[in-house]
């Protein structure tokens, strides 16, 4: 620890000086000196090494506090406050290796950056070997074309229920966006079916090009086989198994009712909803998967008025139908529609969809 008591004792008349060169020589030595000690170092030094650091970074030019930010990006234990510091920088140079590399950089901070610099801060975060939901959903709410594509495209991304919709949104508006959305092998079923539900011929036929594996269930959408869809993609959710074995055992045992419909409502449970929803008011489970996947508010309504489901539990559907636009106060509005529906009427319009249901099911396998 000789040299680190030395090089200490340079700083105090180094810092007290105006030559930006000796500050930006005086930091590269304090960072190599960091690197061969930082395992050694109590709190307290590594707390002076953070000040020190921050200090000479004052002074220096950008092209100086950018090879500092790229050394310090690669150490594992790097001081937090220069970290947070470096990775706020306008200057993309010195913050860049930070956002996409340093081990150090806080989710806050993270945030922060991706919050309030430029798209080339949000592109560099976009990079890094894993994101959390919360940095994603800024990614990926304001980030532009590029950062987007680079978050979708990240494996290491975690995204939440307003991450997959947003993307599942600006799909609509992004062929290459929708091919990297489909990819992501955790996407929850009720956005991958949005996401075919409202895309284009030409989307869907590219993407049959870039996965084939998923082929037949992309052949099936641009058929306009959609009840198949539906069918084969519950198939192969583990998630929507369990989901169908809970609300069955519910509905055997008599205790499938009202509030439990809501529960799994407010707790956003896709397809416990779907499958209750059809146990409920004995309806195909791909007329009420439709109608949220579709967007039907009105149909949800009326579906919940033929069961004499109340307004609360109503709402709390709608909700889940269309959980990131502003939907508590959509909701609001489609109140006078409910009360203005009446249960008889509901009943009829529930029959009517019972044999629509029917005939589509029909034409789809081919029965005259």
């Amino acid at each position: 620890m000789n040299a680190y008591h030395s090089l200490i004792d340079e700083l105090e008349d180094v810092i007290a000086g105006n030559d930006i060169g000796h500050r930006a020589r005086m930091l590269r030595r304090l960072t190599d000196l960091f690197v061969v000690t930082s395992d050694k170092l109590s709190d307290e030094q590594m707390d002076l090494f953070d000040e020190v650091m921050n200090r000479l970074v004052d002074e220096i030019d950008i092209a100086a506090r950018a090879a500092f930010g790229d050394v310090l990006a690669t150490i594992p234990d790097a001081p937090q406050k220069i970290v947070h510091r470096l990775a706020l920088d306008d200057a993309i140079g010195v913050a860049g290796p930070i956002l996409s590399r340093s081990a150090c950089v806080s989710e806050r901070t993270l945030v922060e950056s991706a919050a309030t610099k430029s798209q080339a801060h949000l592109f560099a975060i976009s990079l890094r070997r894993t994101l959390s939901e919360p940095v994603t959903d800024v990614l990926v709410g304001r980030g532009n074309r590029e950062v987007v594509l680079s978050t979708a495209g990240n494996p290491g991304a975690a995204f939440s229920e307003l991450g997959y919709s947003t993307l599942v949104e600006r799909s609509a508006r992004n062929d290459e966006l929708a091919a990297r959305t489909w990819l992501r092998p955790e996407i929850p079923r009720q956005h991958l079916l949005k996401l075919f539900a409202e895309a284009s011929d030409s989307v869907k036929r590219e993407l049959t090009r870039k996965d084939p594996s998923k082929a037949a269930l992309i052949a099936d959408t641009i058929a306009q086989a959609s009840s198949r869809l539906q069918a084969r993609t519950r198939g192969d959710s583990a998630r929507y198994a369990a989901a169908y074995a809970l609300v069955r055992s519910l509905h055997d045992a008599g205790e499938l009712n009202e509030s439990r419909l809501a529960a799994f409502a407010q707790n956003k449970q896709f397809d416990e909803v779907i499958i209750a929803l059809s146990h409920i008011g004995d309806l195909p489970i791909n007329l009420v998967e439709r109608a949220f996947i579709h967007e039907r508010p009105e149909q949800v309504i009326v579906v919940a008025k033929a069961n004499e489901i109340s307004w609360e539990t109503t709402k709390a559907l709608l909700m889940l139908q269309n959980s990131t636009h502003g939907s508590a106060r959509k909701c609001d509005r489609l109140f006078e529609t409910f009360m203005r529906l009446k249960t008889e009427t509901a009943k009829k319009a529930v029959g009517f969809y019972r044999l629509r249901e029917k005939a589509a099911m029909q034409r789809s396998e081919g029965v005259g």
